[in-house]
C-alpha cells in the first residue's frame, strides 16, 4: 500500500479575486466562498497548514469471473463493422480508452487479476 502526504499550506482569508469575484488560497487555488469565521468579507483568523493522506490499494477489478483462466478475454462478432478488428479495455487503465493499449498487462502482475480485453470482430 503506498501512501502520499501533501502539505496544503496557509489558507489566506478575505484575499478576493477582483476578476472573478472569488476568494483565494496561497495556491491559487479558486473558491466558492470565502473562508472567514465572520461572513464581512474578512477573516478574524488564519487557518493552520492541514496535512492530506491519501492511501492507494491496488485491487482485482474482476473479484470473482472466471479466475481459474489465466486472461479473461471475449470475443464479439459484428457484422455491420467497418474495421476486422477492434479491442476495447476492460481494466479502466488504458491511455487510449475505451481502446486498450495493453495496461491491463500492468495490472495483472501487480495484482495477481486476470482482466483482459473484449475483442469486436467483423463477422
Amino acid at each position: 500500500m503506498a501512501s502520499i502526504v501533501s502539505t496544503a499550506g496557509f489558507i489566506s482569508c478575505g484575499g478576493l479575486n477582483r476578476s472573478s469575484g472569488r476568494s483565494s488560497t496561497t495556491f491559487g487555488t479558486q473558491l466558492a466562498y470565502p473562508l472567514s469565521s465572520s461572513f464581512g468579507g474578512g477573516c478574524s483568523r488564519r487557518l493552520k497548514p492541514a496535512v492530506v493522506v491519501v492511501r492507494a490499494e491496488a485491487q482485482h477489478i474482476n473479484p470473482e469471473i472466471r479466475k481459474g483462466e489465466e486472461k479473461v478475454v471475449d470475443t464479439v462478432l459484428v457484422p455491420e463493422l467497418s474495421k476486422p478488428l477492434t479491442v476495447y479495455c476492460r481494466c479502466w487503465r488504458s491511455g487510449t480508452f475505451p481502446l486498450c493499449d495493453g495496461s491491463h498487462v500492468k495490472h495483472n502482475k501487480a495484482t495477481g487479476d486476470n482482466v483482459g480485453p473484449l475483442l469486436v470482430k467483423k463477422q
